[in-house]
């Protein structure tokens, strides 16, 4: 045992231990510099086309991510061929090797193939874009990244949803357009129902005075409908994407406070109180 011991070249092992050690650190400190140049250089390109060819914020970030998935993928597998040809293993058997696993890939998993088809349309078509509100897979939320196998989706209570793309049978966006800002608020049956169209009409000119966020309106629809105890009245606004909810914050304290000042009454449910008299 101590023959075959002493007969071990330890000089050698420990020359070549250490040559190994030195062309991986030198290949990791490679990696890393290429990466973040990549990175940067990603980056600076979407900003600089954002700006030159008038694609949108959302597009231009949507792109970029993608982007940078898709070369953070070619730097890892660069990077294991790199370290397995250190150890003198057979690099053309491994990219043989990824072909066959690729090869069962597209036999095997339907679902990540799925994935992929789904992704790689809804960016052709441009169906959505990061930071942009949509309703996907029955999930609501903003688009934090789209992916060739996932989308990214915060909901806004903050929760990640991260939804294979297979399973978004449609998509609604609503971040394209003029939004609508939609308040019902009722009157007394026994209000005159022209006088609160009025005071209402004239609230809303004042909120729409001070908000530039409304695009058109509010108008006061009319009566929309007559519930148990009240006449209920629409009033209808365009606002700009993602303002809609402020604006009918804004719209309803201003109705009650109109309608307080000309004392029109907005129902409550009340309650009655009948005590039979014994005989």
């Amino acid at each position: 045992m101590s023959e075959w011991i002493e007969a071990i070249n330890w000089t050698t092992i420990g020359t070549k231990a250490l040559i190994v050690s030195l062309q991986l650190i030198g290949i990791l400190i490679v990696f890393f510099i290429v990466r973040a140049i990549g990175n940067k250089f990603i980056s600076s390109s979407f900003t600089k086309m954002s700006t030159q060819r008038n694609i949108s914020g959302g597009r231009a970030k949507t792109l970029e991510k993608l982007t940078s998935n898709a070369f953070s993928y070619v730097l890892v597998f660069i990077l294991i061929t790199l370290i397995v040809g250190i150890f003198e293993y057979d690099v053309t058997a491994l990219i043989a090797g990824a072909g066959i696993v690729g090869l069962a890939i597209g036999f095997g998993a339907q679902g990540l193939v799925s994935d992929v088809v789904t992704g790689f349309f809804i960016l052709l078509e441009k169906q959505i874009e990061v930071e942009e509100y949509v309703t996907a897979a029955g999930l609501d939320g903003i688009v934090e990244e789209v992916g060739l196998r996932t989308t990214r989706i915060r909901g806004f209570d903050g929760t990640v949803h991260y939804i294979p793309n297979r399973e978004i049978g449609s998509i609604s966006n609503h971040s394209r357009s003029n939004m609508r800002a939609l308040v019902d608020i009722g009157i007394g049956y026994s209000e005159n129902i022209d006088e609160a169209i009025v005071v209402l009409q004239a609230a809303c000119d004042r909120v729409a005075a001070e908000d530039e966020l409304i695009l058109e309106g509010p108008n006061v629809l009319g009566v929309n409908s007559l519930g148990d105890s009240d006449v209920v009245i629409r009033i209808l606004a365009k606002t700009a994407n993602m303002e809609q909810w402020g604006v009918e914050r804004k719209l309803r304290k201003a109705m009650k406070e109109a309608l307080d000042a000309n004392n029109i009454e907005i129902p409550f449910p009340h309650q009655v109180n009948v005590q039979k008299e014994e005989k």
